[in-house]
C-alpha cells in the first residue's frame, strides 16, 4: 500500500509542475506580440474563446459591454497608468495599452477607438481560452475611476 501511495504523490507532483510550467510557458509566449488594432477602421472582432469583451458592434451579447462616453477620451491614457497599464500606441483617435498579470506575467491587449459620440473599448487576452472575467472586470472598473 505505501508503494502505492509513493506513486499517487509522485504523479499528483508531476501533473502539478506541469501545470504551472505550462502557465509560465503561456505567460512567456503572451510577452511576445501587440494589440490586434484597427481592422477596417474599427476594433478587431473578438475571437470565440471567452477571453474578450467588446463595445463595437459585431461583439457577440456574452461579449459586449457598452462603449465609454466621448468626454472621457483625453483622461484615458493617464487612467491607463493609474490602473497599472502601459500605453504602447496613440494617436488621435485610437489608442492600445497593455496589461500584465503579476501571476506568470500574462499579458492583455485593451484597445479604444474614439468615434463622434462613444470610445469603444475591447480587451482582450493574447493567449489562452479563458481570462476567468479579468477583461469585463477591467473594462468594468475603468469605468467605475471614470465615474461613468
Amino acid at each position: 500500500m505505501g508503494s502505492l501511495m509513493k506513486y499517487v504523490l509522485l504523479g499528483a507532483t508531476l501533473l502539478i509542475v506541469l501545470g504551472v510550467g505550462g502557465l509560465f510557458y503561456l505567460g512567456q509566449k503572451s510577452q511576445s506580440g501587440a494589440a490586434a488594432g484597427l481592422v477596417e477602421g474599427r476594433l478587431a472582432t473578438c475571437p470565440s474563446s471567452p477571453n474578450c469583451v467588446s463595445s463595437e458592434a459585431s461583439a457577440s451579447d456574452g461579449k459586449r459591454v457598452d462603449p465609454l462616453l466621448g468626454s472621457v477620451w483625453a483622461q484615458l491614457p493617464a487612467m491607463i497608468v493609474d490602473m497599472g497599464g502601459t500605453v504602447t500606441n496613440r494617436d488621435a483617435t485610437y489608442v492600445a495599452a497593455e496589461f500584465t498579470s503579476n501571476t506568470f506575467e500574462f499579458v492583455d491587449d485593451v484597445e479604444f477607438r474614439l468615434t463622434e459620440d462613444a470610445v469603444h473599448v475591447r480587451s482582450a487576452s493574447r493567449v489562452g481560452y479563458s481570462d476567468r472575467g479579468v477583461n469585463r472586470d477591467r473594462v468594468a472598473s475603468l469605468r467605475e475611476k471614470l465615474g461613468i
